[in-house]
């Protein structure tokens, strides 16, 4: 489970049921992550609230810092903060799994050249 989850507000009071659901969601996606990432991602949320003529709307953004310079981010607009979070969580998933995908392949091409040469 991703440790370090950041979820802030602009416009708007983060209650500590939309904490725990944020972590419990988002904190998952470390299993797409290969293992030597896991420990130091860094993930930030921020709700925000928008005024709108037909009712409020909020904007959700999530941004992910991996090691080695990889950043993630992801954004969505909602009318429930709990659906925007489900959202992200599946355009952020997509997101880990192609990096997660990346980083394998170059590191079994690694392998294979060593293996090759010998």
């Amino acid at each position: 489970m991703i440790e370090n989850i950041e979820v802030s507000g602009v416009k708007y009071k983060v209650e500590e049921t939309l904490r725990k659901y944020t972590v419990k969601r988002l904190g998952h996606l470390d299993k797409f992550l290969p293992k030597k990432n896991r420990k130091d991602v860094v993930m930030r949320v921020v709700v925000k609230q928008v005024n709108r003529p037909h009712g409020n709307k909020y904007e959700i953004s999530v941004a992910v810092d991996v090691p080695g310079g990889k950043m993630m981010t992801a954004r969505d607009e909602a009318g429930n903060v709990f659906a925007g979070v489900d959202i992200l969580e599946a355009k952020l998933r997509g997101q880990v799994r192609k990096f997660k995908a990346d980083k394998i392949e170059h590191e079994k091409k690694g392998i294979l050249k060593k293996l090759l040469k010998r």
